[in-house]
């Protein structure tokens, strides 16, 4: 079993390995990912992966204390990162109560929030109060209605010049480490070379200092969309249906079950 990450290490990996971060949502997942990953992030992206919402907006506190709980009973050995749902820190007030929360009801080891430098404030009264948290910059998705779509980021240089704003103040913040998403891939690539901590990329590029991935598109179990930075490792619903498909054959057969499967 890998030694669990903690803060200090996953900031040290920056210039020296590229780190894993990959999601889960129930404790089965976490233990069948924990072992190849260096963090497990518990995004509030579950709802658009296995709830068949349009966006992540719709996903509750309680949701996400429940599925990151499930996740840290799972993989009591992998560094786990909560996000934090939409809603949940408009304020540096409810930030924390809701940070709070999840740090008394779960053994996350941290919280994530999305916004750059008009959070920094936020990030900074969490850091201060004991809550260890990881920005996201970039496209941001529990914006993406005010933001008109899901649209990458970084194409113009006023964009370019804001997103290494937004990467230093949340780092200034107290951040051990930032989601960078949507971005252009030369861009990423600067903003990581811009800060001390790691930028962990998803659509990035490979310039950054990590990557994470929803679980469900690497597996290839999600088939309504798939973005174009996803590699599909493998063919995960067909390999599914398959199986589904032997099992109710065997059943309308009576080939299952057969006397092993007997008591």
């Amino acid at each position: 079993m890998n030694k669990k990450m903690t803060i200090n290490s996953i900031q040290k990996a920056k210039g020296v390995r590229p780190l894993v971060m990959i999601t889960a949502y129930d404790a089965l997942f976490a233990t069948l990912v924990e072992e190849s990953s260096d963090m497990i992030l518990v995004g509030d992206s579950l709802n658009m992966s296995f709830a068949g919402k349009n966006d992540t907006l719709s996903a509750t506190l309680e949701q996400m204390i429940y599925h990151t709980d499930a996740v840290c009973r799972g993989a009591k050995n992998s560094f786990i990162i909560c996000d934090m749902p939409f809603g949940t820190y408009t304020d540096k007030k409810d930030a924390l109560k809701n940070a709070i929360r999840v740090f008394q009801e779960t053994s996350a080891d941290c919280i994530k929030i999305e916004g750059g430098q008009e959070k920094a404030d936020v990030v900074k009264h969490l850091t201060t109060n004991g809550i260890a948290v990881c920005g996201h910059i970039g496209l941001l998705p529990q914006s993406v209605r005010g933001d008109g779509g899901y649209k990458v980021k970084g194409k113009s240089s006023d964009e370019q010049l804001q997103l290494i704003e937004d990467a230093r103040a949340i780092e200034d913040a107290g951040a051990f480490c930032i989601v960078i998403e949507g971005v252009k891939a030369e861009v990423a690539t600067e903003i990581a070379s811009c800060v001390d901590i790691p930028v962990i990329g998803i659509g990035a590029g490979n310039g950054v200092d990590g990557q994470v991935l929803v679980f469900s598109d690497m597996l290839g179990l999600f088939e309504a969309f798939t973005p174009k930075f996803v590699k599909k490792y493998m063919d995960g619903a067909s390999l599914v249906r398959d199986a589904v498909k032997n099992y109710s054959d065997d059943v309308k057969s009576r080939e299952f079950p057969q006397k092993i499967h007997t008591y």
